[in-house]
């Protein structure tokens, strides 16, 4: 925006804004603002304040509400001064302070060093050039508390008037949106377009609310503080970041214990799991995509070792997978890539990621590592168990909850700043212009699991001919026996929460399947269901007297690309040896049925082999789910 068409109209301008009242003007979002006017010390920022309109407004509901006790200060920035003069007389008599100010820079509220519960930008992004909205909304966000509101109104229907005369621009709504999540913000309101107050048939109008999260404990801001604003002279912070939002978000059962310390309660994970999903993250984006993850000229990181990394190119990230076992030569370059991931993760970003005015070696650590020394062997197991071996991590119990509860706005927020340092390294710069971009954005998908149900269906039609016909199947939800037509759900849903492990996928009469959907079964229909799942818990998986389907039998009954990951070995299914560390009546696939439980649900031990304890956890994680991501339940 150029203040020179809006200086020289100013009083015209001001008779056309004044002439429509807050009311009218603002009722599609109008409802957020009484319980931020309640807070008798809240801070509000008029962006593009006019001549004083809004800022009036808000300014006499605080004093109405507070009185003689009201704190509230309103900042209202106007980069026309002549409209800002006009203003300023507006709200002469109200706690109302004018600032000459104006986006993307920012500079001289950004100096105020203050925050604010809501900033209103009412017929300003318009104004804003495309290549200079991702700098503004990082600048607002910036300027947000925990919890506080960013409403912009959107124009539609610029006139060539408009774009010339009053350098407006055309603005999209996904835009917005895709902009605010990648600075960690969500969506509160988007409301339909409405018609313009002022009668102009050609103009629209649209308001988002955008929200900065809140956990009431200021986690979430200092995440955000490390993804965008610390320095980074590698990706190793973010890839921390994230490695932790994925246990946090997909596997609560990780958690080995939570103990106290004088900086505030810590949570304990195995730091192998910390560095197996490290390695998990960094395999496509280093062995496939060959991109650079430092600007260093060399490609190679302090964890990728001669005897250990670069002797596993041949793997694939999914082979990174809890309930998967390498063999031989594998297993030795395994164990190596683990403790050099381990030794790499403690030295460098759980060294530099400070809390904000924190020194380096401060012993109030965000992020530690008490690391011990494992000894390479020619066979490993991926489970908890195994992983404890290398000691733990521990971090801040409010951040791992922030990561858990708020998983879908960090992790969008992690990839565009990690898409943004790649793109800034020399050996990347193919990719420096945002039109190429999207292959950094691809290169970084988490592998998620493929839906598959083909290993338990082949489970469940081995059973149904070696069991006798008095002893059928039932349908864990009706009780129904299953004769032809069955499916094999995912008692929590796929779409939801992607988990193909063996505890989540039951076997289910296809009508109720149909019913059931992709919703969340209620905790009294779970637990009414209690009997029935564990009894195919115990017979498809646990039972040792029925001998399950060979490699053989299920290579011959479904593509290698659809089997489950955690049997691929050398691209070819793979059952394990009988014991494995255990006693010779474990079975491969209850000590893969366990591993795969005690880490994916809440409060079990990563030693537990009790299915009433894993029902418990399997109620408790039901919970989380309807709590976290607000499930239709069934």
């Amino acid at each position: 925006m150029t203040p020179q068409y809006y200086n020289e109209n100013a009083e015209e301008l001001a008779k056309q804004y004044l002439s429509k009242s807050f009311e009218e003007v603002h009722q599609s979002w109008s409802q957020f603002l009484p319980a931020i006017i309640e807070n008798p010390n809240a801070r509000i920022l008029d962006l593009g304040a006019g001549a004083g309109r809004d800022a009036k407004h808000i300014a006499e509901l605080a004093e109405k509400q507070h009185k003689t006790d009201n704190n509230i200060q309103v900042y209202a920035v106007e980069p026309a001064t002549e409209l800002a003069n006009l203003g300023a007389e507006v709200t002469k008599d109200l706690k109302v302070k004018w600032l000459n100010d104006a986006l993307p820079s920012l500079s001289v509220i950004t100096k105020q060093e203050v925050s604010f519960d809501l900033i209103l930008l009412s017929a300003v992004w318009m104004h804003i050039p495309q290549s200079d909205r991702a700098r503004a909304i990082r600048k607002l966000a910036n300027l947000l508390k925990p919890g506080g509101k960013l409403v912009i109104s959107l124009r539609h229907g610029q006139t060539e008037e408009d774009f010339k005369q009053r350098k407006m621009h055309i603005v999209c709504t996904d835009e917005l949106k895709q902009l605010a999540t990648d600075v960690g913000l969500f969506t509160k309101l988007e409301t339909q377009k409405e018609a313009d107050k002022l009668g102009r048939s050609h103009v629209s109008w649209q308001t988002l609310v955008l929200q900065m999260p809140d956990d009431g404990t200021g986690a979430f801001p200092f995440i955000r503080h490390v993804a965008i604003n610390d320095g980074k002279a590698a990706t190793h912070k973010l890839a921390l970041l994230r490695v932790l939002l994925r246990i946090a978000d997909g596997h609560p059962g990780a958690v080995l214990r939570r103990e106290s310390s004088p900086f505030g309660d810590r949570v304990i994970l195995p730091a192998g799991l910390v560095a197996l999903y490290w390695c998990h993250q960094y395999k496509d984006l280093i062995d496939t995509h060959q991109l650079f993850q430092s600007p260093n000229k060399s490609p190679n990181m302090g964890f990728m070792k001669p005897n250990g990394w670069h002797k596993l190119t041949h793997r694939s990230a999914s082979d990174y997978r809890i309930g998967n076992l390498f063999t031989g030569e594998d297993a030795i370059a395994l164990h190596k890539t683990i403790s050099a991931a381990v030794s790499n993760i403690k030295t460098m970003p759980c060294r530099y990621i400070t809390f904000p005015n924190q020194e380096a070696n401060s012993s109030a650590k965000v992020f530690d590592v008490a690391s011990k020394t494992v000894k390479a062997k020619d066979s490993i197991f991926l489970d908890l168990q195994t992983l404890e071996q290398w000691g733990e991590f521990s971090l801040p119990e409010s951040t791992w909850l922030a990561f858990n509860r708020y998983a879908c706005w960090i992790e969008p927020v992690l990839v565009s700043e990690w898409v943004k340092t790649m793109a800034s390294y020399s050996g990347n710069s193919q990719y420096s212009s945002p039109e190429k971009q999207f292959h950094l954005y691809q290169a970084l998908n988490w592998l998620e699991p493929k839906r598959t149900t083909t290993e338990v269906r082949n489970r469940f039609e081995q059973l149904k001919q070696q069991l006798p016909k008095s002893e059928q199947i039932q349908c864990v939800w009706s009780a129904k026996s299953l004769q032809q037509k069955y499916d094999i759900d995912h008692s929590m849903p796929f779409a939801r929460w992607p988990n193909n492990d063996l505890w989540n996928l039951l076997p289910t009469d296809s009508q109720i399947n149909n019913q059931k959907s992709d919703r969340l079964p209620t905790e009294h229909k779970l637990k009414t269901a209690k009997a029935r799942i564990q009894q195919w818990w115990q017979t498809a998986w646990l039972n040792d007297d029925i001998s399950s389907a060979s490699a053989e039998e299920i290579n011959n009954k479904h593509e290698v690309n659809e089997a489950p990951i955690g049997y691929l070995i050398s691209n070819k299914l793979f059952t394990p040896p009988k014991t494995l560390e255990q006693t010779s009546s474990v079975t491969a696939e209850s000590k893969r049925f366990f591993a795969e439980a005690n880490i994916a649900l809440p409060g079990l031990n990563s030693d537990n082999t009790s299915i009433d304890d894993l029902f418990e956890a399997l109620v408790m994680q039901r919970g989380r789910l309807k709590e976290m991501q607000q499930l239709r339940e069934w």
